[in-house]
């Protein structure tokens, strides 16, 4: 029957060996492909436009003038 200390020394040796695996494990690239940026900027473009559309828009421009008067005239 095995003392304590093999079963210690093979945990340790275990473990030793599972770190050495993970540092030796290949890495993939975590950044994004050309294409992926090109795909990114252009949505990113695309949303810019749709939301420069609405708050240009007549009634979204009315509410913010109606916001904005109603703080400057608020009482306190």
């Amino acid at each position: 029957m095995r003392g304590t200390g093999g079963a210690r020394a093979f945990a340790i040796t275990a473990v030793s060996r599972l770190r050495a695996a993970w540092a030796r494990r290949p890495r993939s690239d975590a950044g994004m492909t050309t294409a992926e940026y090109a795909m990114g900027t252009i949505s990113a473009c695309a949303f810019a436009a749709v939301l420069y559309k609405v708050v240009t828009g007549s009634t979204v421009q009315g509410a913010l003038q109606s916001l904005i008067g109603r703080a400057l005239h608020a009482t306190f």
